[in-house]
């Protein structure tokens, strides 16, 4: 056989099989591109989809957020406000003070509300307007005369008497939520004339042209800025500052900025122009106190300026539209070099731009910047008061409502007082020098229960335990005037001369003891008269004397007064054993300064809502536990305690001519000094101890007493008048026999007795002398 090269059919038809498949290979490329396009296509539909639901859920968290209730206001305390009216008691000192630390600007021509003028002892003083619970009042311009310490004269523009000039009240801290932001909001109308266009020529020219976001902007900064040679504009518009601020973190990614910027055309989506600026302002972060952030232009005047912002000028206007840039960076009080080249480089912006003249900017750029000290702004300076405040309030209302809801709460605090009681209290306690040595004060009217003062620490402004709140020390002394009362409202058996037993007494103490209770030198006197036992503050007689009355029937007097804890039915707590706070004896020695009507303490006056609206009035709630004369003749007792008693350190610096009363109050080992008393107009309890209750080494009279007698000094104040009721008369006795007198006799004193309880025998000199009672009935009637 002969072999073939010729292939088998089979083979050639395999092999051209192969050679047809080549052009299928050709096309698998382009088969996975057109599956990768697909693909693609698909995903960057889901992709669009997811970002616009992010977009869709962006959206309803701007309008949630921008439409609902914005922010959390602090509810806002202020202090009574300062009253000036024909015979008011006030320095001019003071007044002057006062004004300054309210924002009120000195000048020589008044014109405008929010400025005063003095010369000499005369005022005028352009208030400004303000809403207060019982109704809106205008600015007023008022002329003021003083005579020393009192107002003779309140006029108008137009020389007509005035009735009262009310200023509006001091701010003297908020109730703050978790965040401790703090904001005043103001209306967009409300913002002063410079305030915009300086805020627009800083940090957002193109404001009403854009919508949210400017790439122009972003430019012209750029270029501005290198011009300058440092940041002078901003890049971001004021609607993408808003969102950073209002929605966002303040972290720097790509994915916040785009978040921001998608925010930004929402939101203009959404609200006018008006709308966003009129949130800016009242948003833009410009400072920091403490834990508490200032936001808003509104707080920021305040807290820089101690102004509405209605008032301010234009150097002060763009001070806080620099401070925008950088809070920290530009803080006036601690770079106020830095913050006053960043004020002047505004200015020279606005003259630039023809928002303001040229001569009207370098005449702003030479002002001083005006910055209020920190203590004199110093939000919560009064934290003892607040104290008080937050605790009556809590009664009332729900904390979340104190904390957002823009409440207004408007106090009897006295802003004047009040520092001068911190004033007294600290310049004390440092002169008697004991390193641990603290204190308190509470001071409130004499005649009407208004919580004047509350001071809980020696260092001003210190937040931490309230001593006058919270500290519950041994009182000592100051319950005898309760044992004395009470004695004097048994006129058969007892009167101010009826001679008490000043003798060593043992009774059991109520708890299977003795106690033996002696006189602070440890001395006897025998018998003395009532008055004197009391004045002179005698341990002995005071205890013969609530024993013989009945420890019982003393506690119901001092829970009849105003002290609403339990004390113990022992002996012991005649001379003070039970423990109290100083706002427990300022409610017991109010009952006594007021002639007997027991009141509550009044920290709070009124509470509005942020709109104004009045939600409850603390009324005064006033009823008679004591009858005027028993009552008149524990507190000519009181006076005689300054007078020759353990209170007479108080006249060896104060007029003699002026009635004052009060009582001291030492514990054992001298541990607690105490001293409570008042004038006719303000009534004051101190407290001086050391927190460990170790001894001090002071008393009464030569602790507390002397904070007690520097706050009268520091005060204007009026002395004690007596009492008026027909139950009384007033004899010339001589106390030391209970005998009737004459005026002509020797260590004779007119006092007052309720009637048919005078003594009856006369002594020798007193049985030589003519009836004087027509003489008798005059002197009455000029006591009474």
């Amino acid at each position: 056989m002969v072999a073939s090269n010729k292939e088998s059919p089979q083979k050639k038809t395999k092999r051209s099989g192969r050679k047809k498949s080549t052009p299928s290979s050709q096309q698998e490329p382009s088969d996975r591109f057109q599956r990768w396009g697909l693909f693609l296509f698909k995903l960057c539909i889901c992709g669009f989809a997811v970002f616009m639901a992010f977009v869709v859920y962006l959206d309803a968290v701007v309008i949630q957020k921008f439409e609902g209730k914005k922010w959390a206001i602090p509810a806002k305390v202020y202090a009574r406000p300062v009253e000036l009216y024909e015979g008011r008691l006030l320095k001019p000192d003071e007044l002057q003070a006062q004004l300054r630390r309210q924002g009120y600007q000195p000048v020589t021509t008044v014109r405008r509300p929010g400025t005063f003028a003095r010369t000499g002892n005369e005022f005028i003083i352009y208030s400004r307007g303000f809403h207060f619970p019982d109704g809106t009042e205008s600015s007023r311009y008022a002329h003021v005369s003083f005579n020393s310490y009192r107002v003779i004269s309140l006029t108008n523009r137009k020389q007509q008497p005035l009735p009262l000039l009310r200023l509006d009240p001091q701010p003297v801290g908020g109730i703050y939520p978790a965040s401790y932001e703090d904001r005043l909001l103001i209306r967009l109308e409300q913002a002063p004339k410079y305030l915009v266009p300086a805020l627009m020529a800083i940090e957002d020219r193109d404001f009403y042209e854009h919508r949210g976001i400017s790439l122009t902007s972003i430019a012209r900064a750029l270029l501005v800025n290198v011009r300058a040679g440092g940041v002078v504009q901003g890049g971001s518009t004021l609607t993408q500052q808003l969102v950073k601020n209002f929605y966002l973190s303040n972290e720097r990614t790509l994915t916040r900025k785009a978040q921001e910027a998608i925010m930004s055309l929402l939101l203009e989506l959404h609200y006018s122009k008006d709308e966003i600026l009129e949130t800016y302002l009242n948003e833009v972060y410009l400072g920091q106190q403490g834990r508490r952030a200032i936001h808003g232009f509104g707080l920021a005047s305040q807290f820089y300026f101690a102004q509405p912002i209605q008032e301010l000028s234009l150097a002060r206007t763009a001070l806080l539209v620099g401070i925008v840039r950088g809070p920290s960076f530009y803080d006036p009080r601690r770079f106020p070099e830095r913050a006053k080249q960043r004020r002047n480089l505004v200015l020279d912006v606005m003259a630039n731009e023809g928002l303001v003249s040229r001569a009207e900017a370098e005449r702003s750029k030479k002002l001083p910047l005006g910055i209020v000290s920190r203590e004199q702004m110093r939000t919560n300076a009064f934290p003892a008061y607040l104290d008080v405040v937050k605790d009556q309030l809590r009664q009332d209302y729900a904390e979340r409502d104190l904390t957002s809801e823009g409440l207004r709460i408007f106090t009897n605090m006295d802003p004047i007082i009040q520092r001068e009681a911190q004033i007294s209290l600290t310049r004390t306690v440092s002169a008697i020098n004991k390193d641990k040595l603290q204190g308190a004060m509470v001071v409130t009217s004499a005649q009407t229960g208004d919580l004047l003062a509350v001071v809980g620490d020696k260092t001003p402004g210190y937040v931490g335990f309230n001593r006058a709140v919270d500290a519950r020390r041994p009182v000592g002394s100051l319950l005898k005037p309760a044992i004395y009362l009470t004695a004097l409202e048994q006129p058969g058996r007892y009167t101010l001369t009826t001679p008490v037993k000043d003798l060593p007494i043992k009774v059991r103490d109520g708890r299977g003891g003795y106690w033996e209770p002696g006189n602070y030198d440890g001395k006897s006197r025998g018998e003395v008269p009532l008055y004197e036992a009391l004045a002179r503050s005698f341990n002995q007689a005071a205890t013969h004397t609530g024993m013989d009355v009945g420890v019982p029937n003393v506690l119901k007097t001092i829970k009849r007064l105003g002290v609403e804890r339990p004390l113990p039915n022992y002996p012991s707590v005649l001379l003070g054993a039970a423990s109290l706070t100083p706002m427990d004896v300022a409610a017991m020695y109010q009952t006594i300064a007021s002639g007997g009507f027991r009141m509550p303490l009044r920290a709070i006056d009124a509470v509005v809502d942020a709109s104004g609206k009045p939600l409850r009035r603390y009324s005064l709630s006033v009823e008679r536990v004591v009858d005027p004369a028993p009552m008149e003749l524990l507190r000519r007792s009181m006076v005689s305690v300054m007078r020759e008693g353990t209170g007479r350190r108080a006249y060896w610096s104060m007029s003699q001519d002026m009635d004052l009363a009060g009582k001291s109050g030492t514990t054992n080992d001298s541990r607690d000094s105490w001293f409570a008393g008042f004038s006719g107009n303000l009534m004051a309890v101190t407290w001086l101890g050391n927190d460990d209750n170790s001894s001090t080494g002071l008393s009464g009279s030569n602790g507390a007493l002397r904070v007690w007698v520097d706050l009268m000094q520091r005060t204007p104040i009026s002395g004690v008048q007596p009492l008026s009721s027909d139950r009384l008369e007033y004899v010339w006795v001589q106390p030391q026999s209970h005998l009737r007198s004459s005026q002509s006799c020797e260590g004779a004193r007119l006092l007052p007795y309720i009637k048919g309880s005078a003594p009856v025998l006369s002594d020798s000199c007193g049985e030589s002398v003519q009836d004087n009672s027509g003489f008798f009935d005059t002197l009455k009637s000029w006591f009474e």
